[in-house]
């Protein structure tokens, strides 16, 4: 049976892909800063073998030692889902709060490289492994108000090309997953707890549910070793663009 770690297991996009694969038959590694809903989601998945980890991404000591901890039976992982990120504020850069600047740098980009760093050891000593990466679709169009955020997808989209090159002689796959809108927290973390705002931006159209990307990423990570679907931009069908949705 391999194993999936996921970050960001906890809600959204990373607790819908722990229940995907646990139905497609992983081991699962899940991985978050809420412990309680970690502790819900395994007693959900209760016929799957979990192993449970609470650190923040952004702090590569409890990262290391959180990976470092892992008992022997879950400890080479197959599969790495750097799912964990976030999005504060929507203001001109001028504007701009430099404490959310460093929530969006530190997790969407230092985060997943600190996940990635202490998990790959076990994919490279065995020259086996498959990563994704979850960027956004604004990683690849910056808009107004985005700026950092749409920097840190950047980020993303960058080393997840460069994490491919480095690792191909090991045999791990690396992908890019770049969802659009979701009707996630993400929004209601964005605006800081407005929940009118977050849930007016979802308002007059279908978004994309956090369950349509995971059955993509259970799609991607089940497909035969010699495929690697690289890249997948995944929208809700209302969506043209960033910033362009058609609301009836």
């Amino acid at each position: 049976m391999k194993t999936a770690f996921i970050t960001g297991a906890s809600s959204g996009i990373g607790r819908a892909t722990a229940v995907a694969l646990g139905r497609a038959g992983f081991k699962l590694v899940l991985t978050g800063r809420r412990l309680e809903r970690l502790q819900e989601l395994a007693r959900e998945l209760a016929d799957v073998p979990t192993h449970l980890l609470t650190f923040d991404v952004r702090n590569r000591a409890a990262v290391e030692a959180a990976v470092a901890s892992l008992p022997a039976e879950f400890a080479d992982v197959d599969v790495l889902i750097n799912n964990a990120g976030n999005a504060h504020g929507l203001a001109p850069i001028q504007q701009g709060d430099p404490n959310d600047w460093d929530a969006m740098l530190d997790g969407n980009v230092k985060g997943l490289l600190y996940v990635s760093r202490a998990v790959l050891p076990a994919m490279t000593r065995r020259n086996t492994g498959h990563i994704i990466n979850i960027g956004s679709i604004a990683g690849h169009e910056t808009y107004a108000n985005g700026n950092v955020y749409c920097a840190s997808k950047a980020a993303v989209a960058a080393l997840t090309k460069g994490m491919r090159l480095d690792l191909l002689p090991h045999h791990i796959r690396v992908a890019e997953v770049n969802p659009g809108a979701v009707e996630t927290e993400f929004s209601e973390v964005r605006f800081k707890g407005d929940t009118q705002r977050a849930a007016g931006v979802y308002q007059g159209y279908e978004a994309l549910r956090a369950e349509d990307v995971a059955d993509l990423l259970a799609f991607m990570v089940t497909r035969p070793a010699h495929v690697n679907i690289a890249e997948v931009l995944i929208l809700p069908a209302a969506q043209g663009a960033a910033t362009v949705i058609r609301k009836e």
